[in-house]
């Protein structure tokens, strides 16, 4: 063995190598990769806690308990401008894309129902915008939302009773009617967040039934300029209780042409392809080539900010347990003093941060088209986010209530609203299954059913 007192120095060659790579990995393209935030989204994401924490929480209790939309939580955060188009936009124009899932789970570690109830406008106002004009984004994004003066909330409405992971069997239809220049619409959506009590409705709509999944299209329908729409039942939930959601039924409304998304020479267009696609025989991928297609990367690009609320009401469910563990005693010690309660708090930290990775991950990804580059989604990387997230709430907040015991499965401690609010996030937005289906799809590149 070289004694190292007599191993030789460094040649120059060596350290003038180093030197050269130092100088040309300390740019920007080798120095990106951070897991520390900036000042900026420390100081949202900190006036968001805030929010969440004097407004929010107090009234998490109240609401949970009157089923009903809390208005004036809504018309507080528009005033101090935390909910509004002009908020959303500040939040999806960050190129780490790391702001809006910071403020998600702020909010939703304040509690899950009130933060629907101010987050779920986002729905319709993302579907517009993924599937707008210019000209209707200036029309409609702002409808949305209303002023400080005159808030409003909207809906997003693609779910049925007979379509909710199988999109393609989406059954309300949209007839254009070439004598008046109009879209007729009729059928009923279900589970839509703010249904019927929005002024501004997106609706998915069947235009094309022999083409599925790629002969529908979106069309916003104003409550206030329409006949014809009307909300059904509105629905007695489990959990996410602040959060309105309701069936909405569509009777022959009828809506100007250009009220479909995109316009209608697009959807036209797109259409003619479709049907000229549906002639040919479908190429088979082989096996281990990846599937891309539209809906995929669309999903993919916003499934981690479900992820994100999970992961908020996960921390909020620790934050009681750990703290309870600390101060409740038996037999003469905290509780947090036996391995069999420690552990479990240690695998509820570890599970959380790494269901939080994998959002970020996700919503760095996603910020890929604010960088002027393609998202580069390999192995389902969204549905891993959300599916993580979303496991790991309902686990966590299930332990708390074990930690709690007795007091944790009473209205007196919010672990058990927290445990009704944390089931949702396995169902929404896609299934634990639909979710794993998409993942094993990505990897496999075979049209796994």
């Amino acid at each position: 063995m070289t004694d190292p007192k007599s191993a030789p120095a460094l040649s120059a060659d060596v350290m003038t190598l180093a030197g050269e790579l130092g100088a040309e990995r300390s740019k920007p393209g080798w120095s990106t990769f951070s897991l520390a935030i900036n000042d900026d989204q420390r100081e949202i994401r900190d006036w968001t806690h805030a929010f969440a924490a004097d407004v929010i929480r107090p009234a998490a209790s109240e609401w949970d308990e009157r089923e009903e939309t809390p208005w004036p939580i809504i018309q507080e955060a528009a005033k101090i401008g935390l909910y509004g188009l002009d908020m959303n936009v500040n939040l999806f124009v960050d190129p780490t894309g790391l702001l809006m899932p910071l403020v998600h789970e702020e909010l939703f570690w304040g509690d899950a129902g009130i933060a629907m109830s101010l987050k779920g406008t986002g729905l319709a106002s993302s579907a517009i915008f993924s599937n707008g004009t210019p000209e209707q984004w200036s029309q409609w994004m702002g409808r949305c939302y209303g002023t400080a003066d005159d808030v409003r909330v909207a809906a997003f409405c693609s779910s049925e009773p007979g379509a909710g992971s199988d999109v393609s069997a989406i059954r309300t239809r949209a007839t254009y009617d070439s004598v008046t220049n109009e879209w007729v619409i009729n059928g009923q959506k279900a589970w839509a967040t703010n249904g019927g009590i929005a002024d501004i409705h997106v609706v998915v709509a069947t235009v094309d039934p022999s083409l599925g999944t790629k002969g529908q299209a979106a069309f916003v329908v104003p409550k206030s300029e329409v006949r014809g729409l009307e909300m059904g039942t509105k629905l007695r939930k489990h959990g996410l209780r602040a959060s309105h959601t309701a069936d909405v039924f569509f009777d022959n409304v009828r809506i100007p042409a250009e009220n479909v998304l995109g316009g209608k020479e697009k959807l036209d267009a797109r259409l003619a392809r479709a049907r000229e696609a549906a002639g040919q025989r479908a190429r088979v991928p082989a096996a281990g080539q990846q599937v891309r297609n539209a809906s995929m990367a669309t999903f993919e690009m916003t499934r981690h900010l479900v992820g994100a609320q999970a992961i908020g009401i996960a921390r909020a469910a620790y934050e009681v347990a750990l703290e309870y563990a600390k101060t409740r005693e038996q037999f003469g010690r905290p509780i947090i003093d036996n391995q069999g309660i420690a552990f479990k708090l240690a695998d509820m930290a570890l599970e959380i941060d790494a269901a939080r990775l994998l959002v970020w991950r996700a919503a760095n990804m996603s910020s890929a088209l604010m960088r002027g580059e393609t998202p580069d989604y390999q192995h389902g990387e969204g549905s891993m986010a959300k599916l993580k997230a979303g496991e790991v709430a309902v686990k966590v907040t299930e332990e708390a209530i074990q930690i709690l015991g007795g007091n944790g499965y009473t209205r007196e401690y919010p672990v058990e609203r927290m445990h009704r609010d944390a089931k949702i996030y396995t169902i929404f937005e896609g299934t634990s299954e639909i979710q794993r289906l998409v993942i094993a799809r990505a990897i496999s590149g075979m049209r796994i059913r």
